[in-house]
């Protein structure tokens, strides 16, 4: 059984945060968006091989695991 690796990244935006997890293995990820009013947002993504220079682009920032998850905890 292959485990899969997964990659966390965040940006801030002025009163919003998004927050995305990649799959290294597939590409399957989700995406948190984080309203000022502390409502959570999810939805399953499906990213391709150019995701990672499309975050970097996008100016996201690499971010911890156990903060992504405690956000989707809340989701």
């Amino acid at each position: 059984m292959v485990k899969a690796i997964s990659q966390y990244f965040k940006r801030i935006f002025d009163d919003y945060q998004v927050l995305v997890m990649v799959n290294t293995t597939d590409f399957s990820g989700i995406e948190l968006i984080v309203h000022p009013d502390g409502k959570i947002e999810k939805t399953e993504m499906e990213f391709d091989e150019e995701i990672f220079e499309d975050l970097e682009a996008d100016e996201f920032q690499a971010c911890s695991p156990l903060e992504f998850q405690l956000k989707l905890a809340e989701s």
